[in-house]
């Protein structure tokens, strides 16, 4: 009597999955087709980025010996400053090949982890809790043997020169500084009591093209959520910031995101004269990351040198 309730009660469904088989089957081959075209469209848009990645690279501006958007290249870098360190470096040498970066996010995507498999050595720092425990499970061979240190801190002005001593205990020498913390970094990076760095990065604000001098507020309780560009600074605020404290601007990133300095007793012959956010300012391109895409997720792991 049961099984004969159940089969009576479960026809209608059954009816129903019967005569509704024809249209799943047609939708799982709709979602299979329109993942290829996502594919497919995905692929267009890379390859028309780096097209138009090559054909900004090959204006007169651009082919310029010493102007070093040409040099970008992306491995572990959020957008090209692998490539543009690696210049600058080779441009000007280093000293004992270390890096302090303050904004590294989960540590697979910044503008050190290329470096510290290159034999580099230095000292992470972050303020999300989740990416410093990430950091921790991901690096544990760079951060037993010494050639990494981590450390949870929300970056303030008040904090950065405590934070700085920590990071170079080892060492007065600190090749290069990197800092972008999407809100104080200008408020931070003023703060910096002693800035001795042979090169130092920091993001910058593109909206504001040269000469507009354009500083964010002061706002401790500041957390960028990805939505505005309310943050940092104009270039040529922290162009006027870095020349008091001894540093030339030497170049921007192609996509208008991120400044290198050189300290000044560095920069020689070997950049452009002309120092100024006039002459190196770089406008939003970030329509060309997608020119950057690797074909896989960065990861990082155990590896030789051989």
């Amino acid at each position: 009597m049961v099984k004969k309730f159940l089969k009576n009660a479960l026809a209608p469904f059954q009816y129903i999955r019967r005569k509704t088989r024809p249209w799943r089957r047609r939708r799982h081959e709709l979602e299979r087709r329109l993942l290829e075209v996502e594919k497919v469209t995905r692929s267009m848009v890379h390859l028309y980025a780096w097209d138009l990645r090559q054909k900004v690279l090959a204006e007169p501006r651009y082919l310029e010996e010493k102007r070093l958007p040409r040099f970008g290249f992306k491995a572990y870098s959020q957008n090209e400053e692998d490539g543009i360190l690696q210049e600058i470096f080779r441009r000007i040498g280093t000293s004992n090949k270390t890096f302090f970066e303050i904004g590294v996010g989960n540590g697979l995507e910044n503008n050190t982890l290329y470096l510290l498999v290159q034999g580099w050595r230095g000292f992470w720092v972050d303020g999300n809790p989740e990416y410093i425990d990430y950091i921790h499970q991901k690096f544990t061979i760079a951060l037993s043997n010494g050639t990494l240190k981590v450390k949870h801190s929300w970056v303030q002005r008040d904090n950065i020169n405590q934070l700085i001593a920590e990071g170079q205990e080892d060492s007065k020498d600190l090749d290069l500084l990197s800092l972008d913390i999407d809100g104080n970094d200008y408020h931070v990076l003023e703060a910096i009591d002693l800035l001795n760095a042979r090169v130092v990065v920091v993001e910058y604000n593109p909206k504001y093209r040269p000469p507009v001098k354009w500083v964010m507020e002061h706002n401790p309780n500041h957390s960028y959520d990805g939505s505005s560009d309310y943050l940092g600074a104009s270039l040529k605020s922290f162009e006027i910031l870095l020349s008091a404290k001894g540093y030339k601007l030497v170049g921007c990133n192609l996509l208008g995101a991120n400044a290198f300095f050189v300290r000044e007793d560095l920069v020689k012959n070997h950049f452009l004269d002309d120092c100024s956010a006039e002459n190196h300012y770089e406008p939003e391109r970030f329509f060309l990351k997608d020119g950057l895409v690797p074909l896989h997720a960065a990861n990082f792991g155990p590896f030789q040198k051989k």
